[in-house]
């Protein structure tokens, strides 16, 4: 059976050396060559995961097993479920555009650059591909390197306090992840994940596990109250990390969830569900709030992540297979609709340099094509019927009326707030009359910025017109997921 897991995480890693192995910028038309037929590539391969996948087991497939470090019975163990699949090959299509979207914007260190991100997709994959405890740690600690020299590297004024602040948040959380893997291997003599859902525990240390893993995923996610690295990492990141970071990085938070706490403390869980789903709602209106007063267009967008990744965490911790469903398939548009937004403000930041909203107005005047392109998103980032925006939101909020009516009744305040912000932006943004002599001058979108945009909003529309295709892959997965989190294991 050909090894399409391996090759969807080494593909974009060797791709990746072989741009750093063209070296300086007078390279930079190769670089960039290499780079996006290395994304290609990496994409390419994963499309059999998809139209070879089995939707009517909710068991591994397209597992590959090999020693490791057999002393420790450490093995190089890959497989994926109608779960991980589908964020596979959502990182391995978010790559392309980024390669894409920053072919003429970035003049310094191409190479370097775009094998950042290369090598940090494969090691993404790796992270959803991993069915090894200790792999999947090295994979999920290996992709901060990368993020840390994108946002240190091409980042803004304030770029290496922001890279520090985004290493040191998720370092700490993950040494205590390492401990919880160290102790589950010693009750279970495996690293093999899977050994560890049938592992019994009392009930005291599955609230210590819980603890462990849940600071580990939630500054990842990120939660609040430790989501305060996130603004200050996308405000200062290029276009790309930008893009990478919230389409992407935030789901190996809300990943860990669903592979590592749900399943293997399943009774912690349900006694603490009470506490992550309100501080899921406080996520998902505070920072609602948070986001309407914001006046730097990244640093909206970044609270909105937030805002919307409550959506997620609120879903998983609903137990119910229409707020798994509608959880996971929000990680899928938010992956698809803040990639598109970050790309829109890279866009008039490319121009204008400025990301200030108060420094726009007007820019459908100048800019037509790309106004039309920013509605579609600012719809979507609202939760449109038809656009992906809407279907994890209306399964996760009628997953949370059915468990109580209040608890739907605050999730939905959510919609409210995000038409606010959103909205809101691109009325001053788009606008209006044409602000300043800098807005006058602005171009519309060339021909590599329309079908990079375009290509997305393709990605935003079929997901909303056509969920099933989507839905239908995750459900075996997700109904096993749910009867193992409805077993007690004291």
């Amino acid at each position: 059976m050909t090894p399409y897991l391996s090759l969807a995480i080494w593909v974009p890693i060797v791709a990746g050396l072989a741009v750093l192995g063209v070296g300086s910028d007078r390279n930079a038309a190769a670089a960039r060559w290499i780079a996006l037929v290395g994304a290609v590539a990496g994409f390419l391969v994963t499309i059999p995961l998809y139209t070879q996948f089995d939707r009517t087991t909710s068991a591994m497939q397209f597992v590959e097993l090999a020693e490791w470090i057999p002393r420790f019975d450490i093995r190089y163990y890959l497989g994926v479920d109608g779960i991980s699949m589908l964020f596979v090959l959502l990182n391995s299509f978010i790559t392309v555009i980024v390669v894409w979207a920053g072919w003429e914007v970035i003049t310094t260190r191409v190479a370097q650059y775009m094998a950042a991100f290369l090598i940090m997709s494969g090691l993404i994959n790796g992270v959803f591909s991993a069915l090894d405890g200790i792999l999947f740690y090295v994979f999920f600690e290996g992709m901060l390197i990368p993020m840390y020299l994108i946002i240190g590297v091409w980042g803004g004024p304030n770029r290496v306090y922001a890279a520090v602040k985004f290493f040191l948040y998720t370092l700490l959380g993950s040494l205590l992840m390492l401990v919880a893997l160290i102790y589950l291997y010693s009750a279970s003599d495996s690293f093999a994940i899977l050994d560890w859902y049938r592992v019994p525990l009392a009930i005291e240390t599955q609230i210590l596990l819980f603890i462990a893993f849940f600071m580990a995923f939630s500054v990842k996610v990120p939660m609040w109250p430790v989501h305060t690295w996130l603004p200050d990492a996308h405000v200062e990141a290029p276009t790309g990390g930008s893009v990478v970071l919230a389409a992407i990085t935030l789901k190996l938070g809300a990943y860990g969830f669903v592979r590592f706490i749900l399943p293997i403390v399943p009774d912690a869980s349900r006694s603490l569900s009470a506490f992550v789903i309100t501080l899921s709602l406080i996520a998902v209106v505070y920072i609602g709030f948070v986001a309407l007063v914001q006046k730097d267009m990244k640093k909206l967008i970044a609270y909105s992540s937030i805002s919307h990744m409550g959506f997620v965490t609120l879903g998983f911790f609903l137990f119910s297979t229409l707020g798994m469903e509608g959880a996971l398939a929000q990680m899928i548009s938010h992956g698809f609709v803040s990639a598109a937004m970050f790309l829109s403000v890279g866009v008039m930041y490319d121009r204008m340099h400025t990301r200030l909203i108060g420094d726009y107005g007007g820019v459908v005047n100048t800019m037509p094509h790309f106004a039309a392109f920013m509605m579609l998103f600012a719809m979507a980032n609202c939760g449109l019927p038809g656009t992906s925006g809407f279907v994890g939101e209306f399964l996760v909020i009628l997953a949370a009326v059915r468990s109580h009516f209040w608890l739907g009744f605050a999730a939905a305040l959510t919609l409210i707030l995000g038409a606010g912000y959103t909205l809101w932006m691109y009325k001053r943004v788009i606008f209006g009359v044409i602000a300043n002599a800098h807005v006058a001058a602005l171009k519309d979108l060339n021909r590599r910025e329309f079908w990079m945009l375009a290509v997305v909003a393709l990605a935003v529309l079929w997901m909303g017109v056509y969920p099933k295709a989507l839905i239908d892959v995750m459900h075996v997965s997700v109904t096993d997921l749910l009867s193992q989190v409805a077993k007690t294991k004291l």
